[in-house]
């Protein structure tokens, strides 16, 4: 096994879906997750890390699910050194072409004497047999020194040379907390290649956070002196501020290959479609100025700088918008417009005919143009996306919503709605007229368990005729559920969300009440 210095290539770790989604205010369903790990295998991903398996039982599906469906990236779960995670990694993942054990212990002093309460020898010891018992499993077992960062660099490089030696095949030196600037971080990753004898043995991979905003800098001042993995998230996801965002870390290293001379299997032009896509199904909106995926990203607002761009792109732009996926065509449909040309547009997005169902998108288009005249792109993959996220087991459904409101009259609603087979009516008032629609809701469905905790409104598309989008957060038997909903009308895009929590609602019953039957059946 060979630390791929000399090579290079460096490899990207995703954990969207591991450290991404420990940060988000709402679990994603089995079917988000897997759409989100399908969508990072075609950005080109090398390793998806998957999930927590021994964490939930519905962690361990979707790794599961996940490590099932992925045929061109290595699924990848985390353990605690403990035997009882490490196992269910092993279980959950086997059903996978390529897999990798991702096991871990804290090793600073601050973590070492507070929290794991043991001596710097009986933790040396929890990692070697850990890392042996990953083995039983894998040949490729990741091992990462948790708050490498504030570790004592003679302990560190102990730690290191030990986990090589007991056949981690990846070690990762975690900035856990954010706390080094690229310099220290740089120097950290320098002495354990002049001090670690068996290092030539394993990729070095770094896994940094933002919380003084360094996670790019400390990731890429790693790469220079030898990483050759960095761990990053879509958007930066993860705890508090966040991890070293990918879609930075990769053009950082595809716009200045020149200087820098690495290369990664990223494929750049599925940045922004990858990016929206998190963004949406986790509810977490991206920051108009964020790098290579912002709303900002590349407008210009100054009258030298749009001078300046029109007379010659790269005036102001260091890179081009289509080369992150982002296309500034935003040719208008009608409802004339037919079947192939929705196509052919789609095509022409970059999407490919396994990504959409024509029939689906193309009603879901003609109801829109004959409400808005006029259909752009933007319009176009915001259907697509939502007819991605369409549930599958719809117990719920919405037939008809009426909402009065105005400056003098009680703000009213009507909604009729289809509960399995059955139909009912009801109408409600309230203090506005979505919350008036809510309550109509809850007289349909019977119960007010369902408790709203966020409420986000977004704009798909530009100017009045924009597409509303609402992302709601509820709170059911002490879980939390995302609910998306997007149409022409506010009123039914908050009403659409609210009926895709109550569908996720009645399934996690569902599941419920299975365990339990399986429960009382082995009594």
């Amino acid at each position: 096994m060979s630390n791929g210095v000399n090579s290079n290539q460096v490899k990207i770790f995703d954990t969207t879906l591991r450290d991404g989604e420990q940060a988000l205010p709402a679990s994603l369903s089995v079917k988000e997750k897997l759409k989100i790990a399908l969508a990072l295998e075609r950005l080109g991903v090398d390793i998806i890390e998957a999930g927590f398996p021994v964490s939930s039982p519905g962690d361990f599906k979707s790794v599961q699910t996940i490590a099932r469906e992925i045929k061109n990236a290595t699924v990848c779960g985390l353990a605690r050194a403990l035997a009882k995670d490490i196992d269910a990694c092993g279980e959950s993942l086997k059903v996978a072409e390529q897999f990798r054990i991702h096991t871990f212990i804290a090793t600073s002093d601050i973590h070492v004497n507070t929290k794991l309460r043991k001596s710097q020898d009986e933790v040396v010891e929890m990692a070697v047999q850990a890392v042996k018992h990953a083995r039983r499993y894998t040949d490729d077992v990741e091992f990462s020194c948790e708050d490498a960062g504030r570790t004592h660099i003679d302990y560190l490089c102990r730690m290191v040379e030990a986990a090589i030696n007991a056949g981690a095949t990846t070690v990762n030196i975690p900035d856990t907390v954010g706390y080094t600037t690229p310099t220290e971080f740089g120097g950290i990753i320098q002495n354990l290649f002049n001090r670690v004898p068996n290092i030539d043995k394993a990729i070095i991979s770094v896994h940094c956070h933002n919380d003084l905003g360094l996670a790019v800098a400390n990731s890429l001042a790693a790469v220079e002196q030898g990483a050759r993995q960095v761990e990053a998230t879509i958007n930066g996801l993860g705890e508090r501020a966040g991890n070293c965002s990918l879609e930075e870390i990769a053009m950082i290293l595809q716009t200045r290959h020149a200087k820098l001379g690495f290369h990664t299997n990223i494929k750049s032009e599925e940045i922004s479609r990858t990016s929206k896509l998190v963004s949406n199904l986790c509810n977490m909106p991206v920051q108009a100025n964020k790098a290579i995926v912002g709303a900002n990203a590349f407008s210009h607002s100054s009258g030298i700088h749009q001078d300046g761009v029109l007379k010659g792109s790269n005036t102001y732009e260091i890179m081009t918008p289509e080369s992150v996926g982002i296309n500034k065509n935003n040719l208008n449909l009608t409802s004339r417009s037919g079947r192939h040309v929705i196509k052919h547009r789609l095509f022409e997005l970059g999407y490919k005919e396994t990504d959409f169902d024509l029939e689906t998108i193309y009603d879901s288009f003609v109801k829109l143009a004959d409400k808005k005249g006029q259909v752009f792109d933007y319009d176009l993959e915001a259907l697509l996306f939502f007819s991605q996220t369409k549930q599958e087991d719809e117990h719920y459904k919405l037939m008809y919503l009426q909402a009065n409101s105005g400056k003098q009259i009680i703000p009213s609603a009507t909604v009729r709605m289809l509960v399995g087979d059955k139909e009912i009516t009801e109408s409600a008032t309230g203090n506005g007229p979505v919350d008036a629609a809510y309550n109509a809701i809850t007289k349909v469905v019977g119960h007010n368990q369902v408790e709203i905790v966020d409420f986000k409104l977004d704009s798909k598309g530009k100017g009045a005729n924009a597409l509303a989008q609402v992302s709601v957060v509820a709170e059911y038997n002490g879980r939390r559920f995302n609910g998306i909903g997007l149409a022409t009308d506010i009123v039914e895009a908050g009403v659409k969300a609210l009926i895709y929590v109550l569908n996720n609602t009645h399934l996690a019953d569902q599941i419920d009440q299975q365990k339990e039957q399986v429960k009382i059946a082995g009594v």
